[in-house]
């Protein structure tokens, strides 16, 4: 194993509390009266497993230029990679040093911040993932004045950052993937960021009153303070959660993820916010993509993830993007440790080809059976994050997870590889649905076609035909199409609407990546304190690939036709021509056989007296028969027949319905 040396403080859990007084209120309350440390408890409770290394709170008040006065709590869960002496967070610089005396810790005396270092211009930041390119931007900095007071930590070039040039300016300068919240005393502001492909989650709340607002890495933090606040939590975003599985309002339509490649200043007149990165438009290059430059810039961004003082491994399943990472981080390092894990299903299991893609490539290759108990991890999780996700390799992610995680502190992924060399086949669909053929065959009725199995030619061309005759791409995208989503929810607004794009790759990159697959990581890997860094999201490549527009990325309509071009270099042609899977899971088959307990988990839920409490009263009307109908054909899709129409597969819907009914009981009992 070789260990480098990483240029990045850790990988946590941030959250805070901003309060907002009426005018000629607030300055002779105390500061624990004003945000009760029973608040920041449980915040701190719910970010707990993402940084089980140190926590830490900070408390300041400032008063606004109209004579408001504005208080702040933030509160840090550290998962320790480098830089142990000066990474401690939350991070705080009074204009000339930085200040580790103004925090404390849980179950310390409190400090207020205002008290103990008043007239100070204090700047505070909780920070949440790593830049890579903090290196240059401290060398920056430093020549423009700047005095560090850490050895290595990239959180405080976020802190420089601000003074020099404020949350857009500073943000737009940052290769690397974050969530941070930074307090700025003298303009009792408090802004919130985000990367620009959404890596790291960040969730916040406002009041409608605009007094009050929560944030948090998770939506279990938010939950559970504004539950103890008595604030009515209504279901209100569950239709549109449910048609696609994945939503950046979750069910509960008043908490918001922030918008990736934004900064967002909170309760304050204008809290709209602001784009610091927009995607490259699409340039003309009649001479063709060239190769060797993609392929130097898919290097670069691999050696910018490898610095690390803990041991680091990849996750390698039997595709060609973490087969492509995994070979040039080998291929850098010299050794490199790979995990995959083998599914307990042969139509799922690359666990074989992954073997000979490490062999091939001489890595230090681990498989992992599948063995745990997937109803009760599935119900952990879903408590864990605080958001149904309908994504069900959420599971065999979160065991590829523990398993690495005994091994080594970070791991790469193959996340973006998809989105950005048009890797999916309803890409191709996409392009097919503007056809006047295709219109013809949009007429046809998808009933006289059989749907038994889930992937199968006929289903997807059901499902094709079943877009063209209703929102397009967005029913190729959604787990409840629309003719599907107004028999389940007759009553529901979801607001979904036609689309057909030019580039569907943009839709999911603004969307799917963030809301669904870059959660789903995030989730199963901090839920063992795992760091997985994705090589694919770097900035410049990311540019460079919209730039070039997917039919440069898909030359011939084929999907991941150029990336394939480049993995030929490296992989073997076996990995080369294999079918997308990922670290899918059988998860249809689950409920029909249970393994795992995973069928009692369902019909316990979906066959319950109230499978969605709180969704009839926010005006979430899922129609019971509707669901005991979609139980019913799933169980018939397998029974042997010589009626191919006998039973329909609906393994992703059923799981979406399991995970909405975990998250709506959940809720009920906080």
């Amino acid at each position: 194993m070789c260990v480098c040396m990483v240029y990045c403080s850790c990988m946590c859990g941030i959250a805070g509390i901003l309060k907002v007084h009426t005018l000629g209120e607030g300055l002779g309350m105390p500061h624990g009266q004003s945000i009760p440390e029973s608040l920041l408890n449980v915040l701190d409770d719910s970010i707990r497993h993402r940084g089980p290394d140190g926590a830490g709170r900070f408390r300041d008040r400032a008063v606004r230029t109209d004579g408001r006065v504005v208080d702040v709590a933030m509160v840090h869960r550290r998962l320790s990679i480098i830089d142990l002496a000066d990474g401690h967070q939350p991070m705080v610089h009074d204009g000339l040093a930085l200040r580790r005396d103004l925090t404390y810790g849980l179950g310390d005396e409190l400090i207020d911040a205002s008290r103990a270092a008043p007239d100070k211009p204090i700047v505070s930041v909780v920070f949440n993932g790593c830049v890579y390119n903090h290196r240059a931007l401290r060398n920056e900095l430093e020549q423009r004045g700047a005095r560090f007071g850490t050895d290595h930590s990239d959180t405080e070039v976020l802190i420089h950052g601000w003074r020099r040039e404020g949350g857009g300016g500073m943000a737009g300068h940052l290769d690397g993937m974050f969530g941070f919240a930074l307090w700025d005393r003298e303009s009792a502001r408090l802004t919130l960021g985000r990367d620009i492909a959404g890596e790291k989650p960040l969730w916040f709340w406002e009041s409608a009153d605009k007094d009050l607002c929560c944030f948090s890495s998770t939506p279990a933090g938010v939950f559970g303070v504004v539950k103890k606040l008595g604030v009515d939590v209504r279901a209100s975003g569950a239709g549109r959660w449910l048609v696609m599985g994945f939503d950046g309002c979750s069910p509960w339509a008043e908490m918001k993820a922030l918008t990736p490649g934004t900064v967002r200043a909170v309760l304050e007149p204008e809290t709209e916010p602001v784009r610091y990165w927009q995607r490259a438009a699409v340039e003309q290059h009649a001479s063709g993509v060239d190769l060797d430059e993609i392929e130097s810039l898919i290097r670069a961004a691999v050696v910018s993830r490898l610095d690390a003082d803990v041991p680091l491994g990849c996750f390698l399943s039997g595709g060609i993007d973490s087969g492509l990472i995994a070979s040039i981080a080998r291929q850098e390092l010299g050794t490199l440790q790979t995990f995959t894990v083998a599914m307990p299903a042969p139509g799922f299991d690359e666990s074989a080809l992954a073997q000979r893609t490490a062999k091939a490539l001489g890595t230090i290759h681990q498989t992992i059976s599948c063995e745990p108990a997937p109803a009760e991890d599935l119900v952990a999780l879903i408590h864990t994050l605080g958001t149904p996700l309908g994504d069900s390799s959420l599971l065999a992610t979160n065991w590829v997870s523990k398993a690495c995680k005994a091994h080594v502190g970070v791991a790469l992924s193959g996340d973006g590889g998809d989105e950005l060399f048009a890797g999916y086949r309803r890409y191709q669909a996409c392009r097919w649905m503007n056809h006047t053929m295709a219109r013809a065959a949009g007429l046809l009725p998808t009933g006289l076609i059989s749907q038994q199995k889930a992937g199968s030619r006929a289903t997807t061309l059901a499902r094709l035909i079943g877009a063209m005759q209703g929102n397009g791409y967005t029913d190729l995208l959604a787990i409840f199409p629309s003719q599907l989503a107004q028999r389940m929810m007759p009553e529901a607004d979801y607001g979904m609407q036609r689309c057909v794009p030019e580039d569907p790759r943009q839709v999911d990159f603004d969307s799917y990546l963030p809301e669904d697959l870059l959660l789903k990581v995030d989730t199963a890997s901090m839920a063992c304190a795992l760091e997985v860094r994705s090589p694919f999201l770097e900035r410049g490549l990311i540019d460079t690939m919209f730039g070039l527009g997917i039919e440069a990325a898909m030359p011939g309509g084929q999907p991941k036709g150029f990336l394939r071009q480049i993995a030929q270099r490296h992989l073997p042609p076996e990995v080369i021509d294999s079918p997308k899977r990922g670290f899918a899971i059988p998860i249809g088959q689950w409920f029909r056989d249970d393994y795992g307990s995973m069928r009692q988990l369902l019909h316990d839920h979906l066959e319950s007296a109230d499978p969605f409490p709180g969704l009839t009263a926010a005006g979430v009307e899922i129609d019971l028969r509707e669901v005991q109908k979609l139980l019913a054909q799933h169980e018939a899709a397998e029974v042997r027949s010589v009626n191919p129409w006998k039973g329909k597969d609906h393994s992703q819907r059923l799981y979406a319905l399991l995970v909405l009914s975990i998250w709506a009981k959940w809720m009920t009992q906080l």
